[in-house]
C-alpha cells in the first residue's frame, strides 16, 4: 500500500454574521483538508485545524511543499514511522502551529487509510473503545457585539438544553466584570438544571485578573477553567491553578509530546487538551495522552474543525482511559461547537449528529466517513 499522492484543499467561506471571541472576529471559516490516495487507488482523509483565525493557505502549503514530497512512494501502512519521518525531516523549521497541523492532517488521513484497508475502525487500531458512546458539551456564548450580551447568551443557553445538552462551555475573556455579568445571567437562565458549566477565555488575562475572575466563580462548580493566560506563561498557569478552586485546561494551542512534555512538566495544568488536527495526529496525541496519564492528568481533546477533525475527535476519545479510575470517574466528553461551519455539515455525507446531548461512537472503517469532493471544490482558494 503506497502513497501515490497527497493533496490538500485550503477551504474558506465568509460569515453571513460575525462572531468575537477574545482574540479577535471570527469573519470567516476556514479548513486545510488532506487526501492521501495509496496506488491501489485508496483515499484516506485529514484535517489540518486553521486555529484561531489562522489562514488554511499556511498548512496547505506544508503539505505540498514540504510534506508530500518525502512521502510518495512510501508504505502508508506504517504512520507511527511515518510520522516520526515528518517530524525529524521539518522539525528545524515546524515546531509548532500550521506545520504540526500539516503533519497532523496526514497521520489522520494515514490511519483512515489504514483503518479502510483493514476493514476497522481506526479506534480499534489505536486499542479499543473504552466507551460505545461520548457525552456532548456545547460550545457557544460567542458575542456578535462585544460586551454586554448577558441576556442574549442566557437565551442561547435555554437552547442548548432544550436540544438536549447537560454540559457547556461558555466563551468568555471581555474583561472581568463583563463576563461575571454574563455568567449571572446564564445561571438564572439554567437554575435548577442539572447542567455542568465550563468557561474558557482563550487567554484573555494576565495572571492577576485570571484569578480574580476564577474566584468569583468558585461556587459555580466549575469542571475546568480553559486556557486563562497565555499558553507560555507556565509559571502564570502553576500560579492560577494554585490560587483558584477549579481544575484548569490548557493545551489547544500546543504540540507534540514535546510541547505537552513543558506543559505537563511544569504541573500547569489539571487537563490537557490537545486538538487532533492541530497537535500532531493521532500518533502524536497517542504519545500525549500516554504522558498525561502517567503524570496523573486528563486528556480532553479540544475540537473546533470540520466534520474530518470531529469525526478523528470521536476515535480518539473512544480509545482514552480516564485519568482517575474508580466507579463514578470523569469520562472525556465531545466538544460541539454550535457556532456557523459548513465544513461539518456540508462536507460529509453523515453530519455528526448528537441525541439527547450523546454522540455514539462510529465503527465503520477507519473515520468512518465519506467526503463530499463538489463541496471541496466549491469552497476551495485557488492555490
Amino acid at each position: 500500500m503506497k502513497i501515490a499522492d497527497i493533496r490538500a484543499w485550503a477551504l474558506s467561506s465568509d460569515l453571513a454574521e460575525p462572531f468575537a471571541f477574545s482574540q479577535g472576529w471570527v469573519r470567516r471559516r476556514a479548513a486545510t483538508i488532506v487526501e492521501v490516495v495509496t496506488d491501489e487507488g485508496l483515499s484516506g482523509w485529514g484535517e489540518a485545524l486553521c486555529q484561531g483565525l489562522q489562514p488554511p493557505e499556511i498548512a496547505a502549503a506544508t503539505v505540498r511543499s514540504a510534506l508530500r514530497p518525502m512521502l510518495i512512494g512510501a508504505d502508508a501502512s506504517r504512520p507511527e514511522v511515518l510520522w516520526h519521518r515528518m517530524y525529524n525531516q521539518s522539525r528545524d523549521y515546524g515546531l509548532k502551529g500550521a506545520v504540526i497541523g500539516a503533519i497532523g492532517a496526514v497521520d489522520i488521513a494515514l490511519w483512515d487509510l489504514l483503518g479502510k484497508s483493514l476493514g476497522r475502525p481506526v479506534h480499534a487500531l489505536l486499542g479499543g473503545a473504552f466507551r460505545e458512546r461520548v457525552q456532548a458539551y456545547a460550545t457557544g456564548f460567542y458575542r456578535v457585539r462585544g460586551r454586554g450580551e448577558g441576556r442574549r447568551l442566557a437565551e442561547e443557553a435555554q437552547r442548548h438544553l432544550a436540544a438536549g445538552f447537560r454540559a457547556m462551555k461558555v466563551k468568555l475573556g471581555f474583561g472581568v466584570d463583563d463576563d461575571l455579568a454574563v455568567m449571572r445571567e446564564v445561571r438564572a437562565a439554567l437554575a435548577g438544571e442539572p447542567v455542568t458549566l465550563m468557561i474558557d477565555t482563550n487567554h484573555a488575562y494576565g495572571v492577576a485578573d485570571a484569578i480574580r475572575l476564577g474566584r468569583a466563580l468558585e461556587d459555580c462548580a466549575l469542571r475546568w477553567y480553559e486556557e486563562p493566560v497565555a499558553q507560555e506563561d507556565l509559571a502564570g498557569y502553576r500560579e492560577v491553578r494554585n490560587a483558584v478552586g477549579c481544575p484548569i485546561a490548557g493545551g489547544e494551542n500546543e504540540f507534540t509530546l514535546f510541547g505537552f512534555r513543558e506543559l505537563i512538566g511544569a504541573r500547569a495544568v489539571d487537563v490537557v487538551q490537545p486538538d487532533i488536527a492541530a497537535a500532531g495526529g493521532f500518533t502524536a496525541c497517542r504519545h500525549i495522552a500516554a504522558l498525561a496519564h502517567a503524570h496523573g492528568v486528563a486528556v480532553n481533546p479540544h475540537v473546533w474543525g470540520s466534520a474530518i477533525g470531529q469525526a478523528a475527535s470521536l476515535h480518539l476519545i473512544a480509545a482514552l482511559p480516564v485519568a482517575h479510575p474508580s466507579l463514578f470517574a470523569d469520562e472525556p466528553i465531545l466538544e460541539y461547537d454550535q457556532s456557523s461551519h459548513p465544513f461539518r455539515r456540508e462536507l460529509v455525507a453523515r453530519p455528526l449528529a448528537h441525541e439527547s446531548g450523546w454522540v455514539a461512537i462510529p465503527n465503520e472503517p477507519g473515520l468512518g466517513i465519506e467526503v463530499n469532493r463538489e463541496v471541496l471544490a466549491k469552497y476551495a482558494v485557488p492555490a
